[in-house]
């Protein structure tokens, strides 16, 4: 693929809304987020929905402006995308928001296939009545969202699903390893979805994930786990033919 070259965030971009303006899944707990996982949060939606696309060269006083948030906490937010792979930090450049390497892709699925399904099993196991009941919701707020074609609600739903299976299999180490994924996985998806993606196939899959762990069904959860990467392997295998 070739490169997409150096991009710098104008002033006029500095203006913009940092996401759109539909409903997020969970606003409620945006209250108790940190300045830094607010920035982060909202840095990844932008790099992942490629607002920031690969190339930018990111300024922390323009992305402060930008987000209406300190400069350290978007400092401290750039750490955190680096180690994500997100963006890349080159002495006497600055920070780059990394390239999308389109074959590197098929290998991440390799190790996302594994800790998924453990996720999966641990979460249907483990998961609270309040969590049950929040994997519920997003499996509807996923389907609504694949209904309307609305590509960055669909996203945030798979964030926090992501997020919340992490959470409820009660397992640290699998949940920092998926973090490391979930955010380039994100970022390929939107870049290709329009293109050649199946939406509501996609979040019919995601949603009999969420609602298998949402009853506590173990086996149940682990298959679905295993189709869901089964479509998104296939995906991925088109955007490359592509």
């Amino acid at each position: 693929m070739p490169s997409a070259g150096i991009k710098r965030v104008s002033k006029s971009d500095a203006q913009k809304s940092s996401t759109s303006r539909g409903r997020r899944p969970r606003d409620k707990d945006d209250e108790d987020l940190t300045l830094t996982d607010r920035a982060y949060r909202e840095l990844e939606e932008l790099i992942s929905t490629l607002q920031l696309p690969p190339g930018t060269v990111l300024a922390e006083l323009t992305l402060a402006n930008r987000l209406g948030i300190g400069r350290t906490p978007i400092r401290e937010a750039l750490q955190r995308l680096a180690r994500d792979g997100l963006v890349i930090v080159l002495p006497r450049r600055g920070i780059l928001v990394s390239e999308i390497n389109l074959r590197t892709q098929l290998r991440l699925l390799e190790t996302r296939r594994v800790l998924e399904r453990l996720i999966a099993e641990l979460a249907a196991e483990r998961a609270s009545e309040e969590e049950r009941a929040a994997f519920d919701e997003i499996a509807r707020g996923m389907r609504e969202a694949a209904e309307r074609s609305d590509g960055i609600e669909f996203m945030r739903y798979d964030r926090e699903l992501n997020t919340l299976a992490a959470e409820a299999a009660r397992n640290e180490f699998a949940a920092r390893s998926m973090g490391l994924m979930h955010a380039l996985s994100r970022r390929f998806w939107y870049q290709h979805y329009k293109r050649v993606a199946d939406l509501p196939l996609a979040a019919n899959l995601h949603a009999e994930l969420a609602a298998a762990i949402a009853r506590g069904d173990r086996a149940g959860a682990a298959a679905a786990s295993d189709r869901l990467m089964d479509y998104i392997e296939s995906f991925a295998r088109k955007t490359l033919d592509d």
